[in-house]
């Protein structure tokens, strides 16, 4: 099984939603979401930059209550979505980790970065 690459059927995840899945980067284990905005999909290492916790305290769990801004449930840092950059809170001008994501016939396929580093 291919541990650099994750896919899903795009229509599995509809605008607002999100999943979660693991790939092996950097000789490591690293848990990844991905995330629908408007269509749109953004893959981002499940890292918050303030303390290196999940942002999600229950499964899936990613936007904030209006569905604008991705949040850590622990410390409430928020995320733009599209980019991953810090939008207030404790992540003091940080970001997360961006995968490269795709479509293709249908499927969101997420990638590690070609550099194989994390």
């Amino acid at each position: 099984m291919d541990e650099t690459r994750w896919f899903q059927d795009a229509s599995a995840i509809p605008p607002g939603g999100s999943a979660k899945f693991h790939l092996a980067w950097g000789g490591r284990r690293v848990e990844a979401f991905v995330v629908n905005v408007g269509g749109r999909f953004h893959a981002y290492v499940n890292r918050c930059v303030h303390q290196g916790t999940p942002l999600d305290l229950w499964p899936n769990d990613f936007f904030t209550e209006d569905g604008r801004l991705l949040i850590c449930a622990t410390h409430g840092a928020l995320y733009e979505p599209e980019t991953g950059a810090c939008a207030g809170g404790p992540c003091h001008g940080g970001a997360l980790t961006a995968l490269p994501v795709r479509v293709e016939a249908g499927r969101v396929i997420v990638t590690v970065p070609a550099d194989g580093q994390g």
